[in-house]
């Protein structure tokens, strides 16, 4: 008897989830055409997708409009200290930080425009910074790092951007790379159409090229100048350099 009222338990429980089974599993109404078909057959995914979603949304909004500005305000008061060394040529000081300087908080020990890039690097300030730390490094003779630092720079500004560009050049005739420097002036020159940057690059440029013997480059640097910017002062002076460069190339 008590096998017989187990057996009659296990049935009716096996029975209970059955119905239950058959009750949670509701048929998809076949008059739902579209959107809402597909909706109702995929309810489940959708939703955990939908989540998903609203989650890296949350997360970009959180970045975007509190997160950046908070690094942004930041990166903007270490910089300052860096600036003003900058501007005074203590480019190692401005380079590195690590002294001691009066905050309106108080004392505090200066970032330098290497930590201002490492530390803030999602940030417009921290690009700056790498602009900086270039111009520092090429002032202070280390060339081939200055070239990695104002690589970083991505600016699209009319006159640093090229600047950049063109202070990558110069590190490049100085480590006697001269193709190189050519290319980049070049590029300096292109970058922005405007009578300060692009002249000082298309000279610079033919001079690059009267150094390897390129005459025939170096005059066009040297005729657009005068064609493209002749108020400029370069523009003023480049006709020795273009009768200095016919003169040499027999041109």
């Amino acid at each position: 008897m008590a096998d017989l009222k187990e057996e009659t338990t296990v049935d009716n429980q096996d029975s209970n989830q059955v119905e239950e089974t058959v009750e949670t599993r509701k048929p998809v109404d076949p008059s739902l055409e579209g959107i809402q078909l597909y909706y109702e057959k995929n309810k489940k995914m959708i939703n955990y997708v939908g989540g998903g979603l609203a989650l890296v949304i949350a997360v970009f909004v959180y970045f975007k409009f509190y997160h950046i500005p908070q690094l942004e305000k930041e990166a903007a008061n270490e910089i300052f200290w860096a600036e003003n060394f900058f501007q005074k040529d203590s480019f190692n000081i401005a380079l590195n930080g690590g002294i001691m300087v009066n905050s309106p908080d108080g004392p505090k020990q200066m970032k330098g425009f290497l930590q201002v890039a490492d530390e803030y690097g999602m940030t417009k300030t921290a690009n700056l910074a790498n602009y900086y730390a270039g111009v520092c490094l090429m002032r202070t003779g280390k060339f081939e790092q200055a070239i990695e630092s104002l690589s970083k720079y991505s600016g699209s500004d009319d006159i640093i951007a090229p600047i950049a560009i063109g202070a990558i050049g110069d590190c490049h005739m100085e480590l006697n790379h001269v193709d190189d420097a050519i290319k980049y002036y070049m590029n300096a020159a292109d970058k922005s159409h405007n009578d300060f940057t692009s002249p000082l690059y298309l000279r610079k440029a033919g001079f690059a090229n009267e150094q390897k013997s390129n005459y025939k480059e170096a005059l066009d640097a040297y005729e657009r100048i005068q064609r493209e910017f002749p108020q400029s002062t370069e523009g003023r002076e480049i006709e020795k350099d273009i009768a200095k460069v016919k003169a040499l190339g027999n041109l």
